[in-house]
């Protein structure tokens, strides 16, 4: 039977999606040359405000998986189908239209009469147009990989039980502090030292190095917390809560820190590099943000208001709006690049931000409404219920659907794997 919806995981993955295309938004203004400095600061503020975007979604990515396949080992091949026609598919589809998009506002594409495939295939593996889809490349190694994980979790879950006298609350904490201690290490090579390995070491492996990003490795954390939280919902609602005034501390803290040292290490232009998701400073103030939001959002359970709705239905079609929100900020940028916004860089973001998600969630939702739409956003349409012909998963006889990690439910109990 399918589980309980927990509502707050939309939730959140909405507000990982507005994070998100707050950072491209952030991005396409504050590198211009006519950007006055008031502007880059504010613009800087707002950024270290969304970092926890991204890793976010790999822990939902983790959440869901554990969630659903705590009690039950998936049917590999089965599961790696319907995974890749519901994430893999989308990515390659949307590949093909940023790579087509761009190359038909350039001249050169018209003049030399052969299309480039070259530069297509290539995209498959090293996003350029799209540069957002490298996250689907990065996630999708998680899936591929599941049933390793799953089955070291519940090896480690095992032996806690076996050979220590602690509670199992303190093991779990035990556990993740020593990840964390881990991660953070981790995080410390890619900064300071990667970058000299990749100089001194050859191909493949200074390859590996540089697009380490595009790496499972580099995430794993996240992952790992989404187990935490998926077998234990009910500990970890209430200790987000129980430590949101701390959170909220260290968030200050981490926000005054990566501020100062954004702004002492650029020059004349902002590098929001220096705030790279792979830094060990970085990854405190996403733990923050992280338990932070997730706080929020327990404490607000059960309440009823439009934001909340709003936030909810922002999560269930945040994976199209992901595909396709680049795309809309080409378009926008296509009518300002030409225009001079010395001294409303930040109005002019702020207002991209919001036409941005207005119309990504618009078409991800216009798109979920049509043939294949499986292919393209990662939802399924929902079937017409004739008289007599009731459809249960769709009614929800069963319960409330369970959520895939592109944000649909389920259908039915056996789409759970």
């Amino acid at each position: 039977m399918n589980k309980p919806r927990i509502v707050e995981w939309t939730q959140l993955r909405g507000l990982a999606f507005l994070a998100i295309v707050m950072q491209h938004n952030i991005a396409e203004y504050i590198y211009r040359p006519d950007i006055e400095q008031p502007d880059s600061v504010m613009l800087t503020m707002i950024y270290h405000l969304t970092r926890f975007g991204t890793p976010t979604f790999v822990f939902l990515s983790g959440v869901l998986l554990f969630y659903h396949h705590s009690h039950s080992k998936p049917d590999y091949l089965r599961f790696i189908r319907k995974r890749f026609g519901d994430i893999y598919v989308p990515f390659m589809v949307w590949t093909f239209i940023y790579w087509l998009s761009v190359r038909i506002f350039t001249p050169d594409f018209w003049l030399s009469g052969t299309p480039d495939f070259r530069s297509l295939v290539r995209e498959l593996f090293q996003p350029q147009t799209g540069y957002h889809l490298w996250f689907v490349i990065m996630v999708f190694q998680f899936y591929i990989l599941f049933p390793l994980f799953l089955t070291g979790a519940k090896c480690i879950q095992r032996w806690f039980g076996k050979f220590t006298r602690i509670t199992s609350t303190q093991s779990i904490i035990a556990l993740v502090v020593i990840a964390a201690a881990l991660y953070t290490w981790l995080m410390k090579w890619s900064y300071y030292d990667m970058g000299g390995w990749t100089e001194a070491l050859t191909q493949p492996w200074s390859g590996l190095l540089q697009y380490r990003s595009y790496s499972w490795i580099m995430y794993w954390f996240y992952f790992l917390l989404g187990a935490v939280c998926a077998w234990s919902v009910d500990s970890w609602r209430s200790w987000t809560s129980r430590m949101l005034p701390w959170m909220i501390c260290m968030f200050v803290g981490m926000y005054i820190w990566l501020g100062y040292d954004v702004l002492r290490g650029s020059g004349d232009v902002v590098n929001l590099n220096i705030s790279t998701y792979l830094k060990p400073t970085t990854f405190l103030i996403i733990m923050a943000q992280l338990f932070m939001f997730y706080g929020f959002l327990v404490l607000l359970r059960g309440k009823d208001t439009p934001f909340l709705r709003l936030l909810t239905w922002i999560g269930r079609y945040s994976f199209g709006g992901y595909l396709v929100h680049a795309l809309v900020i080409y378009g926008i940028a296509y009518v300002t690049r030409p225009l001079q916004l010395s001294g409303w860089h930040l109005p002019i973001t702020l207002l991209s931000f919001v036409v941005t998600v207005t119309l990504s969630l618009a078409i991800s939702w216009g798109l979920s409404q049509l043939p294949g739409s499986r292919f393209t956003v990662g939802l399924y349409r929902k079937k017409r219920i004739y008289p007599g012909k009731q459809d249960a998963a769709v009614l929800g006889e069963r319960g409330t659907p369970a959520l895939h990690p592109s944000g649909r439910p389920n259908r039915t109990p056996e789409t759970n794997s």
